[in-house]
């Protein structure tokens, strides 16, 4: 990405391509339209972003997960998980379109990415590595295991309407966290 620190007009584009969203597939909105609801000119898009995807990634990482980057350093998981969800669920039409992009650019493969990054940087994941003893089994792997099961699970919930109330969710992904497996594995590194 070109820029992952907001300003004025990165925030006016995602305003504009979640406004877009909400009526109409992502694969289907032009730049054109983009701009036009943001009142720019296109190449002030492209100053900005790549492509919509580049946006869209954009959109993911500055207003789902660099929020969040506090509460984790501080062993906030609870809280953290909670803001993610309660913010995907108050942009619901927007989310339940962005996961119906497919391939190398979809929602799915930018939050995986996202989630990856974050497990990688707040969780142990040397010492879960350790506790199987296997040579290739390394930190990156176990990162993208747990990130591919936690994009999984968010994903489904999107599909299925978020229905199931965030609290819960996120109770379950707090308590998967703290499972005795994960206080095992953390006592080892003390």
């Amino acid at each position: 990405m070109n820029n992952q620190t907001q300003n004025a007009i990165d925030i006016v584009l995602a305003e504009s391509l979640k406004e877009l969203a909400a009526t109409k597939p992502i694969e289907k909105i032009t730049i054109k339209e983009i701009t036009d609801k943001a009142g720019v000119i296109r190449p002030t898009f492209y100053n900005h972003f790549q492509d919509k995807y580049e946006l869209l990634e954009w959109i993911t990482v500055n207003e789902l997960f660099a929020p969040v980057e506090p509460l984790l350093s501080n062993g906030m998981l609870k809280e953290a998980v909670t803001f993610i969800l309660t913010t995907m669920e108050k942009e619901k039409d927007f989310y339940k379109r962005a996961v119906m992009l497919e391939g190398q650019n979809s929602f799915n493969e930018i939050f995986n990415r996202c989630v990856a990054r974050a497990v990688q940087k707040y969780l142990d994941l040397e010492s879960l590595a350790k506790v199987a003893n296997y040579p290739w089994l390394k930190e990156e792997l176990v990162a993208d295991f747990l990130a591919h099961s936690i994009s999984w699970v968010t994903i489904q919930w999107i599909n299925k309407g978020m229905k199931v109330p965030v609290e819960e969710l996120t109770d379950v992904y707090v308590k998967i966290f703290h499972s005795p497996f994960i206080e095992i594995v953390s006592s080892l590194k003390k």
